[in-house]
């Protein structure tokens, strides 16, 4: 009697990508900017760690104005796209 697959025999199945990633979703940016993936994951990276510093003195005075609460909310987005570019800095 055979044994089910493990988790990682059904990972790598449906995927060429070492790594697990489906081809599709695996190296848009390097693709898109060949050049430019690496300078790019890495101020993404970076700016990911950064980014949060400056909510501090943001959220001390308080988000009282809709231009705080605006200016608190590009922060975030910009945060969040700045983790999701940066992800793969050096995998």
């Amino acid at each position: 009697m055979a044994s089910p697959p493990s988790l990682d025999d059904r990972r790598s199945a449906g995927s060429n990508v070492p790594d697990g990633r489906p081809d599709e979703d695996h190296g848009v940016l390097e693709r898109a900017v060949p050049g430019l993936a690496t300078p790019i994951r890495a101020v993404g990276f970076w700016a990911a760690i950064v980014l949060p510093a400056a909510y501090l003195p943001l959220l001390a005075t308080g988000l009282s104005s809709a231009l705080e609460g605006g200016l608190f909310l590009g922060l975030l987005a910009g945060n969040l796209l700045s983790l999701y570019v940066g992800h793969a800095h050096r995998r």
